[in-house]
């Protein structure tokens, strides 16, 4: 009982995060009812997180061919330089939550990383757009 009651503030709390992130970071509405009507279940929670995934993924590319475009040669080389290691941060940092030991909730975790940090990835590009 006290582990199912633990699960769920949990829950909650990932919930509040989502929504605070969804406002901060440009996620989707669907996203956050979607999340609203998986109802902790965590199939349809990476469901929607997958979705979100591919949506930001395309604001991120969208971004970056915007920027990129309006670039002397030397600063495309630069913006190249800085999104290979962004890549690498990315994949390296949401795959360790991505815990073996951590459940089903891990992955849940690993996949909610990849997609805020895509989204804060996609908003920074935006915002250098000319």
């Amino acid at each position: 009982m006290f582990i199912r009651s633990q699960l769920v503030v949990m829950l909650t709390l990932l919930g509040l995060f989502q929504l605070a992130h969804a406002q901060n970071n440009g996620l989707t509405r669907q996203y956050s009812f979607c999340m609203d009507r998986s109802n902790g279940v965590t199939v349809k929670m990476l469901d929607c997180l997958g979705t979100e995934i591919k949506h930001q993924e395309i604001r991120l590319n969208n971004a970056y061919k915007e920027v990129i475009a309006s670039l002397s040669p030397e600063r495309q080389e630069q913006l190249k330089s800085a999104q290979r290691a962004w890549l690498a941060y990315r994949q390296e940092n949401c795959s360790f939550y991505a815990d073996p030991d951590g459940g089903t909730m891990a992955r849940v975790s690993a996949n909610e990383c990849f997609m805020s940090t895509t989204a804060s990835r996609a908003k920074e590009l935006e915002t250098l757009r000319p």
